[in-house]
């Protein structure tokens, strides 16, 4: 299998991921249907707007991001957890607190916004794209993304009687997820520092051919990999 169509797969599985976890916040909160394509929508619009400038940047632009990952992923992990803590508590108290509290696992968050970001450039190095047609690839994805889960899970709340406070503790899973993530990752591929990270000749290319997550670890947890 050549690089450009193990990227697809890596990007698709990435967009799936992040479309359930935002679907598992509007399907399980209170939120009427009008709502539930405006947060798809944003997630296309945003994709947009990373495709318009992606003719004009490369990965290497997102260097200084990169260096404030583990404080994003645990600020985003404890974000969660306190908010799914919250919401079962307030559901247990009487009061539905979902409309609100669904923002958190549901909006487009650092973390997905670099997926938004690295989705669009990969792709249109990949597959030489105009980077709009790339963004409005990417952006059409996200959306039915989000607006497919978002109903399956709807459906699952009415079916099997599910309340917000399902979302709550879908909320807390996934941040304790993100918290041991940026735990062991690093320790992980602490493991591995004697093995060469991508030299930046070669980048792009390997990127490509590990697909969409290969991104992370290197990017993201910067200094446990050294360059070749």
């Amino acid at each position: 299998m050549d690089s450009a169509a193990l990227t697809v797969i890596g990007i698709l599985i990435g967009i799936l991921v992040f479309g359930i976890k935002s679907g598992i916040g509007c399907g399980f909160s209170n939120i009427s249907t009008r709502e539930i394509f405006a947060v798809g929508g944003s997630y296309f619009l945003l994709a947009l707007l990373f495709g318009s400038i992606t003719d004009h940047t490369n990965l290497d632009a997102f260097e200084k991001f990169s260096s404030m990952g583990m404080g994003i992923h645990v600020f985003v992990s404890l974000l969660l957890i306190v908010t799914g803590i919250y919401t079962q508590k307030k559901w247990n108290l009487g009061k539905d607190v979902s409309r609100h509290t669904f923002l958190a696992i549901s909006i487009p968050c650092p973390v997905c916004l670099a997926a938004l970001a690295v989705s669009c450039i990969l792709l249109s190095e990949s597959l030489n794209l105009p980077g709009i047609k790339v963004g409005l690839l990417v952006g059409v994805a996200f959306f039915i993304a989000v607006v497919a889960s978002s109903f399956l899970f709807r459906f699952g709340k009415v079916r099997f009687g599910k309340t917000p406070e399902t979302m709550g503790s879908a909320m807390m899973m996934i941040g304790i997820y993100y918290l041991l993530g940026a735990l062991l990752i690093p320790a992980y591929i602490q493991t591995k520092k004697d093995e060469p990270c991508f030299n930046r000749r070669r980048r792009n290319r390997n990127y490509a051919s590990y697909g969409f997550w290969s991104y992370y670890p290197c990017r993201f947890f910067p200094g446990t990999y050294k360059e070749a």
